[in-house]
């Protein structure tokens, strides 16, 4: 995980805002990118964190969710904005509208390996009640 102070917009928001612990984006947008717009955008391009496969991440906003070990809550859709398009071709930011990835926050800690899945938690007063 990065530490405080390490990200683009980490001295204006000092690590502190919802949403900033984590970033992912998921491997069928990247081909969408390159299938619609023709721009070949690797997973550490995008510079979201984690790249997944199969889950519907914009569904995860204001929910909890675990990738591995660690449960998170989906903050806000992470759109793509004009620092990303100064480092990849011209039309990423267009072609990642709504489709680039989710900030959410770290709830508990624990490991992530490479492909691990990222599962919906359940609703803990749901849980707790049956």
């Amino acid at each position: 995980m990065a530490t405080a102070s390490t990200g683009t917009h980490s001295r204006r928001r000092n690590g502190k805002s919802p949403g900033r612990n984590i970033t992912l984006i998921e491997a069928e947008a990247l081909e969408a990118l390159g299938d619609d717009h023709g721009i070949a955008l690797g997973p550490g391009e995008s510079r979201r964190q984690i790249v997944t496969r199969g889950m519907d991440l914009n569904p995860l906003v204001g929910k909890r969710f675990t990738v591995g070990e660690v449960e998170c809550v989906g903050i806000e859709l992470c759109e793509p904005c004009s620092h990303l398009q100064s480092l990849t071709p011209p039309g990423t930011m267009r072609g990642l509208v709504h489709r680039g990835g989710l900030r959410a926050d770290i709830l508990s800690g624990g490991v992530i390996r490479p492909g691990d899945p990222v599962r919906e938690a359940p609703d803990r007063v749901r849980a707790a009640a049956t």
